[in-house]
């Protein structure tokens, strides 16, 4: 699947900008399943099964990633910007970016420490003390490349990181799509859902309307999740590990997963759990959907989250899809 995660992490999507993602996505799939794009943008595919399950099941990931967004033009040329999605500023500044539908280059930039005061030094800084750099002479030479509302990604290259792990943006959560659709060219035992949501990032809204359509039974949630296995951290603070395998949680700010998925999950697979209750992910506008819906989620360990250098290893990639494809098998027969 490296391969795959890879074309899948070098295309742009921010949040409500996951076109050109769900174009790569239907080109891999649109020959193996039946697929429709709700109004909001997320793509709803079916896969037929060789048997019909009383319940109906779903697994989606999200489309969306993290970046940024054009706000202002200022007089020297350099742009204003806002978070779209949880980034934190320090991991941005002297980070190159991609602007507009046009991908002009920039850098982010931020005050020159020397002109900033001891009490300045010493705080983090803010997104809105930041500013994009495209090299225009003024504004209205930034106005003949960019516009408000443009878009702005990340740029950075997919590169492996010694010989099992990889590093890229968007990991979060293309890990979970490039799953979904290595499953989608697989035979299943039953029919089953695959849903690739929008806007995750912003306020689960993807999944709350296509919840909403599918009104599935039973829904497996893939995600990428915040690993801080590093030195110095220790116990609890380090939340999962690279190299553990996929990471099954109990609860988030979200919500609670089903007790009989989560015990099956650890039954079936080598499993970790997450050793924090925080974050969140589309199974929070899914469990509570509809009549309800019993829900798990699944997540890929990952180093540096919401920064342009997310880092996974590539087993826990492989062994999260081995225990989704048995989940598939097991769920409908609970």
């Amino acid at each position: 699947m490296k391969e795959l995660l890879k074309e899948l992490c070098l295309t742009d999507g921010i949040s409500g900008d996951e076109s050109a993602v769900r174009d790569l996505i239907i080109s891999k799939i649109k020959d193996v399943c039946q697929y429709s794009i709700d109004n909001l943008g997320n793509l709803i595919c079916f896969k037929k099964g060789s048997k019909s399950p009383e319940k109906k099941l779903m697994i989606c990931a999200h489309m969306d990633e993290v970046g940024f967004m054009v706000t202002y033009i200022r007089s020297d040329g350099t742009l204003s910007f806002g978070n779209v999605g949880g980034i934190d500023p320090s991991v941005v500044i002297g980070r190159p970016v991609r602007v507009g539908k046009d991908r002009i280059s920039g850098v982010i930039g931020s005050t020159a420490v020397h002109n900033l005061s001891k009490e300045q030094r010493e705080k983090a800084p803010k997104t809105d003390s930041l500013y994009i750099d495209i090299g225009a002479k003024d504004k209205a030479d930034a106005e003949k490349y960019v516009s408000l509302g443009d878009c702005v990604y990340f740029d950075s290259e997919f590169t492996e990181l010694g010989q099992h792990r990889v590093k890229g943006k968007a990991i979060d959560d293309r890990a979970g799509c490039a799953i979904m659709i290595k499953l989608l060219h697989e035979k299943l035992d039953y029919d089953t859902y695959f849903v690739f949501n929008v806007q995750e990032e912003i306020g689960l809204r993807g999944s709350a309307v296509s919840s909403f359509s599918v009104a599935p039974d039973y829904a497996i949630v893939l995600e990428a999740t915040t690993a801080a296995d590093i030195d110095g951290v220790s116990g609890e603070k380090r939340v999962c590990e690279l190299g553990s395998g996929p990471v099954v949680s109990f609860m988030d700010r979200s919500t609670i997963y089903d007790k009989e998925l989560y015990q099956l999950a650890f039954a079936i697979a080598t499993c970790q759990t997450k050793t924090m209750i925080a974050g969140g992910n589309d199974a929070g506008a899914i469990h509570i959907s509809g009549k309800g819906v019993r829900t798990i989620a699944i997540s890929v360990p990952c180093r540096y989250l919401h920064s342009p250098s997310s880092v996974i290893e590539l087993s826990d990639l492989t062994s999260s899809y081995k225990l989704v494809k048995n989940l598939l098998k097991r769920i409908p027969e609970l």
